[in-house]
């Protein structure tokens, strides 16, 4: 469990989640988490089918150790065994994964859940389940919604959760989006999202981050909304 307090709070104030694997094809795992956190990132996701539980388990150790330093999240994606195991603070949870409660029974007290969501239906039911935290929404491109589809969720999510409200749970905008479509996506409503080939195939993984989330702080600071609810977050 990580030392640090105020889980909820960090949360609430991270734009910038990124998805990547254990990447034991090129070794580079600890720099590669080290530069996406120095880039800007909030909060990192481990998912990786083709990774056995010892290897999941060992690169979430190194991700935390590193994460720990940026005051950086770490989520474990949709096995509750895993998430008890590395005693996690996320857990997050595959739109067809278990159920929120029973999810939770794997994490310490003030462990936070997520959960995946494809749909208007599914977004509003994780908006409504009292034991999901966070969640992501899309694919906005690249998969089924997708382009218009895919930025119809994230308005219906933006105006389900408006973002500026402390009250809502926060969600982060996923599938496909980079630097060159991110103004499509806010413009739509997202003031989070969820990346992973925009700085998992990036040549300077740390610069990616950082394009990224230069142009999230920007829309932050430039919404009064979104100012007042940096304060609130702080504040709480």
């Amino acid at each position: 469990m990580t030392a640090l307090l105020g889980l909820a709070t960090r949360l609430g104030l991270a734009r910038l989640l990124l998805i990547t694997g254990t990447r034991a094809d090129v070794g580079d795992l600890a720099g590669f988490i080290d530069a996406g956190f120095a880039g800007g990132v909030d909060m990192v996701q481990l998912r990786d089918p083709d990774a056995d539980e010892a290897a999941l388990l060992a690169a979430l150790k190194v991700m935390r150790e590193i994460g720990y330093r940026y005051q950086g999240l770490v989520s474990v994606y949709d096995s509750g065994s895993l998430a008890e195991k590395f005693q996690s603070d996320l857990l997050h949870l595959s739109e067809r994964g278990e159920k929120a409660s029973i999810a939770r029974t794997h994490l310490h007290q003030w462990g936070l859940i997520g959960r995946s969501c494809h749909s208007t239906e599914q977004i509003d039911a994780a908006i409504a389940d009292p034991d999901v935290n966070y969640l992501t929404v899309g694919p906005v491109y690249g998969g089924l919604p997708m382009g218009d589809a895919g930025l119809a969720l994230v308005r219906h999510a933006a105006k389900a959760a408006p973002t500026s409200s402390a009250e809502s749970k926060p969600w982060f905008a996923v599938g496909g989006i980079t630097a060159s479509n991110l103004d499509e996506v806010l413009d739509a409503g997202a003031r989070r999202i969820a990346v992973s080939r925009a700085i998992t195939d990036a040549d300077d993984p740390e610069a990616a981050a950082m394009a990224l989330k230069d142009r999230l702080r920007h829309v932050w600071n430039e919404d009064p909304a979104m100012q007042n609810l940096t304060l609130r977050m702080f504040q709480n």
